[in-house]
């Protein structure tokens, strides 16, 4: 067994078990929900068109194997929905409603459609909706712990098909009629026995069987644990489980047949994984790996790997379909699993367990981002000295651990700040998650999970009165927010920011903030502000001596102006941004604050004095060694000739800007052809 993080050459495992195995039973709950598609709904008995899609209802409680049946009817009529299957399990492990604008944007990003960063509900939910209105699409929504979760998602397409999956009715949708599971019939009960203890203990005993199904009420999550406990003992008998469940449940003990099966297996556990099972409620989604049960009970990660194998034999887990190892707790024993947790543990024990877990997340992320950066002597020196189980043996390694593991470790940030007592960790678990995230993805790739973890970071430097974090999550949310059209609520983080920043007496967030509610208030068209703005933060940096910086944001009051019609005020901040960037020798841009101080220079009608500072300014791009700087420049060139009276001259600056991209666009040095082209652009300029 390696002790690897990651282990691509793993096998993937069906969520439901074995390859072999297939479904049971319900055959009178299948036809029903098949002939309830078909049913005329209130709307067709009266004569109007359906507004939305059928629901069917499957009710019962966890454990009652209600998603099974929902997942054998998906299968059964998939083939009637073109447009494909859609899956959401809409609450968490511990009953928590998942919030809707999540599972609206895992949705869609299902229908590679876009959704962006740091959308609310109403826009996320608004966009599904219009998404599925021309599909034909399966919508399967597990777990549902309301009728407000389902409606919301709800298809304004008649042709769409939900199957939702609940505890109980779902008062408030109409026209549903739920299908309620109760036990399974005796014969599919002995069967599904029968795959764990196969059929030789079955055969010579059948009354013990029906005695032992009788004991378990017929639900199935009780026979899979009776009949994992069966199969890891081959010589007990079928009869002594029988007769100790059935004197279980006439000495009075208290709980669900689940319950009473439970308590006889953990029973029956080794002391280590007698420990490690209730600690698994401590897991993030319900998502556990090998790592996660290491961190969590202390042990080695390949000690861990065996005891959750341990436990998917005995039913108590099951594998989730991936590339790697990975498990979560059937929904009927996450709350006996946390109740043995409590008792069984001090508060500050199950503290400390998920501290650990914490930490073994934060190392693997600051593995998963060290490997992408081998380049760096100091980042392959600061690589080899983390501990073996957490290092990664490629960047694709660890690329796929991220991508696979990120509802995982998006739900463990969550609990991180939701706690409250371990915001350090929680603090050092985002910015290591952050780093990740971009590492692997960039910033838009990954713009909606960022936009999350920096409402987390808010939220813990709110906590804890760090103004300066406070700051910074607030400028990176005001960014996201820009970026996806929503420039009020970006005004209004950036104000925020400005005032964290101000408290923290951190001059580079008071900087920043200014300039971006500059950017905000020209996105607004509220140019007057915008120059203000913009000029603040040009004092801000003059009084630091940051030229570079100066020289920019001169270009940006500039540009302000400029949209407001104020070109000599845009000229005189173009002079004062090419001046700049000259004394602080950046060549490139240099060059293109000449082309913009070019561009103003012709709107204000100043066609001769604009041509001269476009030939400067193809001067300072061919300096800059930038073949699309050059092109951009000869375009400017060719436009300012056409509006002197000269097209065959801006024909050839058009030409040469057309060959420059064709030829040159990922070379850094201009070859001779090129150079032959800038020689005819310059000798055509003077002619004129």
């Amino acid at each position: 067994m390696t002790d690897q993080a990651v282990d691509t050459g793993g096998v993937r495992r069906s969520a439901h078990g074995a390859a072999e195995d297939h479904f049971l039973g319900r055959t009178r709950e299948l036809k029903e929900l098949r002939a309830d598609i078909e049913r005329a709904g209130l709307d067709t008995l009266s004569g109007r068109k359906a507004p939305r899609a059928r629901v069917l209802l499957i009710a019962g409680r966890p454990g009652s194997g209600r998603t099974a049946l929902a997942e054998e009817l998906v299968r059964q009529v998939a083939d009637r929905y073109p447009d494909g299957v859609l899956r959401a399990r809409l609450s968490e492990p511990d009953g928590t409603p998942v919030p809707l604008e999540r599972t609206a944007r895992e949705l869609l990003t299902a229908l590679e459609l876009p959704a962006p960063a740091g959308a609310g509900e109403d826009e996320l939910t608004e966009a599904l909706r219009t998404a599925l209105a021309d599909r034909r699409v399966l919508l399967l929504l597990d777990d549902a712990a309301g009728a407000e979760q389902v409606d919301a998602l709800l298809p304004q397409a008649p042709d769409c098909l939900v199957v939702a999956v609940s505890s109980g009715p779902l008062t408030g949708i109409a026209d549903v009629r739920p299908c309620t599971l109760g036990g399974l019939d005796t014969k599919s009960a002995v069967e599904l026995l029968t795959r764990y203890t196969g059929t030789v203990r079955i055969t010579v005993d059948p009354r013990s069987a029906e005695s032992l199904v009788e004991a378990c009420q017929g639900h199935p999550a009780a026979l899979v644990l009776a009949g994992g406990w069966l199969a890891a003992r081959p010589q007990a008998a079928v009869s002594d489980l029988a007769k100790r469940l059935h004197a279980a449940a006439d000495d009075g003990t208290e709980g669900s047949a689940p319950a009473r099966v439970f308590r006889h297996v953990r029973g029956d556990l080794p002391g280590p994984a007698a420990r490690m099972l209730p600690l698994l409620s401590l897991a993030p989604a319900g998502l556990i790996d090998p790592h996660t049960a290491s961190a969590l009970a202390g042990c080695s990660v390949s000690a861990a790997r065996a005891v959750l194998d341990d436990f998917v034999a005995l039913g108590l887990l099951r594998p989730v379909d991936s590339p790697l190892p990975q498990y979560d707790v059937p929904g009927c024993l996450h709350p006996l699993l946390r109740a043995c947790a409590e008792s069984q543990e001090r508060p500050a024990e199950l503290q400390l367990a998920r501290a650990r877990m914490l930490e073994r997340t934060v190392r693997l992320l600051q593995s998963c981002r060290a490997i992408t950066e081998t380049d760096s002597p100091q980042a392959r020196e600061k690589l080899s000295a983390m501990p073996r189980e957490v290092r990664f043996p490629t960047p694709r390694a660890a690329a796929d651990w991220l991508r696979i593991r990120r509802p995982a470790l998006l739900a463990c940030a969550r609990l991180a700040v939701a706690d409250g007592e371990l915001d350090n960790l929680a603090r050092r678990l985002l910015s290591q998650l952050v780093r990740a995230l971009v590492a692997h993805e960039g910033t838009q790739a990954a713009a909606a999970d960022l936009y999350d973890v920096h409402s987390l970071v808010l939220d813990v430097a709110k906590r804890r009165g760090l103004a300066r974090e406070e700051s910074a999550a607030l400028l990176n949310l005001g960014d996201v927010d820009a970026q996806t059209g929503r420039t009020q609520d970006a005004l209004a983080r950036y104000r925020l920011a400005l005032e964290a920043g101000r408290r923290a007496n951190d001059p580079y967030a008071i900087g920043r903030a200014m300039e971006s509610v500059g950017g905000a208030y020209q996105e607004l068209e509220d140019y007057d502000r915008a120059a203000d703005w913009f000029g603040r933060a040009l004092a801000e940096r003059l009084a630091r001596g940051e030229r570079d910086h100066a020289a920019r944001l001169y270009g940006r009051i500039a540009t302000a102006h400029t949209y407001a019609g104020r070109y000599g005020e845009a000229l005189r901040n173009w002079r004062a941004a090419v001046a700049g960037h000259r004394r602080s020798g950046d060549v490139a841009a240099h060059a293109r604050a000449l082309s913009e101080l070019a561009r103003v220079q012709e709107y204000a009608g100043r066609f001769a004095e604009s041509l001269r500072t476009c030939e400067e300014a193809a001067e300072w791009a061919r300096r800059a060694d930038d073949v699309r700087l050059q092109a951009a420049v000869q375009l400017r060139l060719a436009d300012t000739l056409e509006r002197l009276g000269d097209p065959a001259a801006a024909r050839l600056h058009r030409a040469a800007a057309g060959r420059m991209l064709d030829e040159g666009t990922q070379n850094t040095e201009a070859g001779p052809d090129q150079e032959a082209n800038a020689c005819e652009i310059r000798s055509a300029s003077s002619e004129d």
